[in-house]
């Protein structure tokens, strides 16, 4: 028995040493109070795209010892606490992280959970029937008043503020108020990317942030091309009207008569006409 456990220990490592050889990336993202379920839709928004494996930490630092040949890998060692989950993809990390942010969900708080933003309860009708509940939701410093037989909370009330912890009296109140105040799901710790390391808190991005960016650089490119007149496939509509402005009103100045400059000359020179006419005196 003890022979073959060490039989498939020895396998596991061979599959994960080859898995880190053959994907430019492993990322590992903690499994501490991920849902099974969350677990498994994630391993189908994945398919095709991720190979997804939970390894027991020394099959994983074990395989990482033998492959001295990838650089900087041992440095993951770093990171292989608590129960983990290992993606092996080829796809860029900041895309990886984007999809895990995506993936996750809000569910109901329990005692000892940490407050992943401010936690607010509304205002409004609780639509319960009083009784302990006004004792409980005083407890967590939220006012109420009795109003058409209901529990009414009198106004927005932050009851915990980010990275707080959850006590078992408020994860009580929220759960009977239906509140899911935990984002739930996971997150990358580290990347390791053909031989760079990258902390998890180095790939969160603001994708809204980030268009605006590219936007305004987009933008100011375009002007500066303009103003140096450096032609593209995105400004040569807007340089050639410049030109064409430029040279209508340099002809128009010079008195050059063309196609486009006829009229506007016939109609300054009969202009500079009357106002000559009109210094000279009628005998």
């Amino acid at each position: 028995m003890q022979r073959q456990v060490l039989i498939q220990k020895a396998e596991k490592v061979e599959e994960i040493k080859r898995l880190l050889s053959k994907y430019r990336m492993v990322g590992i993202a903690g499994l501490h109070k991920v849902r099974a379920s969350q677990l498994q839709e994630l391993r189908k928004k994945l398919k095709g795209v991720a190979y997804l494996q939970v390894v027991k930490n020394t099959i994983m630092e074990r395989a990482i010892s033998e492959l001295k040949e990838l650089p900087n890998v041992e440095r993951l060692k770093e990171y292989l606490k608590g129960p983990n989950l290992f993606l092996f993809t080829d796809i860029n990390p900041f895309r990886l992280s984007l999809i895990l942010e995506r993936s996750k969900v809000k569910g109901l708080a329990k005692a000892g959970d940490v407050a992943t933003e401010d936690i607010v309860v509304p205002a409004g009708n609780t639509g319960l029937s009083p009784g302990p509940i006004i004792s409980q939701l005083s407890s967590v410093g939220i006012p109420t008043r009795i109003e058409s037989g209901s529990v009414w909370i009198n106004r927005d009330t932050v009851v915990a503020r980010k990275g707080e912890v959850i006590s078992q009296s408020l994860a009580a109140v929220l759960s009977k108020l239906g509140i899911k105040a935990i984002e739930a799901g996971l997150s990358l710790k580290v990347v390791y990317d053909d031989g760079l390391i990258i902390p998890g808190e180095e790939l969160a991005i603001n994708v809204e942030d980030y268009k605006r960016m590219i936007s305004e650089a987009h933008l100011e490119a375009f002007n500066l091309s303009l103003s140096a007149a450096y032609p593209t496939a995105e400004n040569i509509t807007c340089l050639l009207q410049v030109a064409a402005q430029d040279a209508y009103r340099l002809a128009l100045n010079a008195g050059i008569p063309t196609p486009q400059t006829i009229k506007a000359l016939i109609i300054k020179a009969h202009m500079e006409a009357l106002a000559l006419s009109s210094t000279v005196p009628i005998d």
